[in-house]
């Protein structure tokens, strides 16, 4: 089951090669991410308990950026998230929450946005 899902996800992320752009992918994060997640220092006391802050993704998960890259395809994602030219991976499922409508470019925006979380080592 789980190398399913691996190669589904694969199918589904934005190529490596993809540059994205950090202020757009800040506003998508803000207007967007931070309803459930705590997002730098946009909302330090905000977000949902039991989901994890994107500094913590970004710095504590080794496949963090292929957790960015493909997060729309993992839950609870798949439910509300519509990425332009794919829609929603579990369209049978109604949303459990407003959906969010995105360009594929910004799953490479989050993505470059979230590099400047990282903990210089």
């Amino acid at each position: 089951m789980r190398i399913l899902l691996l190669v589904a996800l694969s199918a589904v992320a934005v190529p490596a090669a993809a540059e994205g752009d950090v202020e757009a992918g800040r506003k998508v994060a803000e207007q967007h991410c931070a309803r459930c997640h705590v997002v730098g220092d946009y909302n330090k006391y905000g977000g949902i308990g039991s989901t994890p802050s994107f500094q913590l993704l970004a710095n504590s998960f080794p496949d963090y950026k292929d957790r960015f890259e493909t997060f729309f395809a993992r839950r609870p994602h798949p439910v509300f998230v519509i990425i332009e030219g794919y829609g929603r991976h579990m369209p049978e499922l109604p949303p459990n929450a407003a959906p969010v409508k995105l360009p594929l470019s910004a799953v490479a925006d989050v993505l470059a946005f979230v590099e400047t979380l990282r903990k210089k080592r």
